[in-house]
């Protein structure tokens, strides 16, 4: 009998052990400090325990990360936008509770966050639906996701903290700057309530014609993305902000755009090894809690046709079982055109199949949500596999902190932005700046030069004649569009006839007739030209007779401001190419005054 009872005490301790949400198991004071459980046994049994009692839709709900319109939970402006777009109801509210969601990711476009940011809306917004998702049955935090790449893809910038983005930290060489920024970046949004990053992006970029990633790669050596890549995403994660990095298999040797195309990457096993799985490997064996899938085929992983997002032999036979990631694999968005090579109603269902674990933005959250619904009911997805997706959704989520406390105290927006912040910023920038060519020392500017700056808008010749003009230069400026006409080029030319010096802000020249034929026509008139590469550092490629040749490798006002530090000497260049320009400059090249 004593034995009985002694098995029945047992019994019960352990159950309790499963079910009471509130235990917590204290840390090692030793230890850092991080949020959640210490014994992986008691998150796992604890985790276990909240999916046995969840209903089939609430699973499934935790699969889907999407987009919702509107700067509050319950924002009326935006109903009829929502309904229209198949967002499946009229506000966060309305979504939350039809779908379980189990993620939202926020857009400047979809006005969740502003341009420039109110740090008071968006904190209140994700703690709004952080409320609204606590009040559930089920009570589950959500992810609540941004691209913060830093550079050109930024959804939050000014007052907070912009970075110029992850080619000029490859052209620092510098981890340490990788790490601070990550930290940085990590700690505002932490902030702000935005609890996941779908960043940083480790594809190597060794095509230069590559229209999708370019600057937003840290380099086409395989070695600097992976030291950069890592100590990024251990600056987010040391801020408990997940690190999602990007696009598995590989997307840097592409000269397709996946949002509008399926690109193919032709690499046999030896170079996917050796470059494009590098930076994976590594982040995976540095702990990175996601990954997102690239919609690219690579024939020699899968040979089917099918893109990555699609294909098992690439999610799971690689990713899951030879490279042993067991944390969130994250879909890219499912409404790009490089998903879609099945028919709609099959996309989410094929990529939670061939080894996703979070559907990322699907164009109608309805649909999506009914079509994985429905194979589970059917049987074409088991239960047994949607709990382990689930599982590993809530894991992360209790990895952060998110189960302990998943709102962001407003008090901490005050670090948003902070001098130190902006400081280190742009001590990066500035040391990113890299000077590619100088002809007989036309650089840095002597004060009496007169300086007329051109170029499309996005190049911010605006923005840079004015800081020259504040720093005592003779300067004025003329803006063209993307691609400059005729008459602008005509314009641009009889302006320059009064100036000694012409800088031209280019933006994706290489690949832009319109800026080709703007310098061209700037040369040919006799003037000197110096070209800032505003985006790509390929530009030079086009022209490469012009007199001075500059990279930002962005065209953010932060990246502005350091060119005009550079060209009249208030800073030396000491940037070095991340990247091959072919033909003209090696990988390393960078002048220095």
């Amino acid at each position: 009998m004593r034995k009985d009872y002694f098995f029945k005490t047992l019994s019960i301790l352990l159950s309790l052990l499963l079910i009471l949400p509130g235990l917590h198991i204290k840390a090692n004071p030793t230890d850092p400090v991080k949020p959640g459980w210490q014994d992986e046994k008691a998150q796992r049994g604890w985790i276990q325990s909240k999916i046995q009692h969840m209903t089939l839709e609430e699973k499934v709900g935790q699969l889907f990360m999407i987009h919702v319109y509107g700067k509050t939970p319950t924002d009326p402006n935006y109903e009829q936008i929502n309904i229209a777009a198949k967002r499946g109801g009229k506000n966060f509210k309305e979504v939350i509770e039809k779908y379980h969601i189990g993620g939202i990711i926020y857009f400047n476009w979809t006005d969740n966050i502003g341009t420039p940011v109110d740090v008071s809306q968006v904190n209140a917004l994700s703690n709004g639906i952080q409320k609204i998702a606590m009040q559930q049955r089920m009570p589950i935090p959500l992810l609540i996701a941004t691209d913060q790449e830093g550079g050109i893809v930024a959804r939050v910038t000014e007052p907070a903290t912009v970075f110029p983005g992850n080619m000029a930290l490859g052209a620092t060489r510098s981890s340490e700057y990788a790490y601070k920024s990550g930290q940085i970046m990590g700690k505002e949004l932490k902030a702000l309530g935005i609890n996941m990053d779908l960043a940083p992006t480790l594809d190597v970029n060794i095509n230069y014609e590559n229209p999708v990633i370019g600057v937003r790669s840290y380099s086409e050596n395989p070695d600097l993305v992976s030291e950069l890549g890592v100590s990024q995403v251990k600056g987010f994660q040391d801020q408990n902000v997940i690190a999602t990095v990007k696009h598995f298999p590989g997307h840097g040797d592409t000269n397709v755009d996946s949002h509008y195309g399926l690109p193919i990457i032709n690499h046999d096993l030896n170079t996917l090894n050796n470059i494009d799985l590098k930076p994976f490997k590594d982040a995976i064996a540095a702990g990175v809690d996601a990954i997102m899938t690239a919609h690219i085929v690579v024939p020699a992983l899968d040979n089917s046709g099918l893109p990555a997002t699609l294909s098992k032999p690439i999610l799971t036979d690689l990713l899951r079982n030879k490279l042993g990631f067991d944390g969130v694999i994250i879909t890219d968005s499912l409404g790009m055109s490089g998903a879609n090579v099945v028919s709609p109603e099959r996309v989410p269902v094929e990529a939670f199949k061939a080894g996703a674990d979070i559907l990322l933005n699907p164009p109608d959250v309805d649909f999506a949500y009914n079509a994985v619904l429905n194979a589970v009911k059917g049987g074409e997805i088991s239960e047994k596999r949607l709990d382990e997706s689930v599982f590993r959704i809530l894991r992360v989520k209790m990895k952060r902190g998110l189960f302990t406390n998943p709102y962001s105290d407003s008090k901490e927006t005050s670090n948003i932005g902070t001098e130190g912040n902006l400081r280190i910023a742009e001590e990066i920038t500035n040391k990113s700046i890299t000077l590619i060519k100088n002809e007989n020392g036309l650089l840095p500017l002597k004060k009496e030069t007169k300086v007329f700056v051109t170029g499309p808008s996005l190049g911010n010749p605006v923005l840079l004649s004015g800081l020259l003009s504040s720093a005592g230069f003779t300067s004025s400026y003329f803006s063209t569009g993307t691609t400059p006409t005729p008459s602008q080029i005509a314009t641009a030319v009889s302006n320059a006839t009064a100036y000694d010096v012409v800088i031209v802000t280019t933006y994706t020249a290489n690949t832009n007739k319109g800026q080709q034929d703007l310098v061209k026509s700037l040369l040919n008139s006799g003037k000197k030209v110096i070209i800032a590469a505003m985006r790509n550092p390929y530009d030079i490629l086009a022209f490469p007779e012009v007199n001075g040749y500059i990279a930002t490798y962005g065209n953010r006002a932060i990246s502005t401001r350091a060119l005009q530090r550079a060209l009249i000497g208030e800073i030396n260049p000491v940037g070095k190419l991340p990247v091959t320009i072919p033909g003209l400059y090696q990988y390393g090249h960078g002048l220095s005054y």
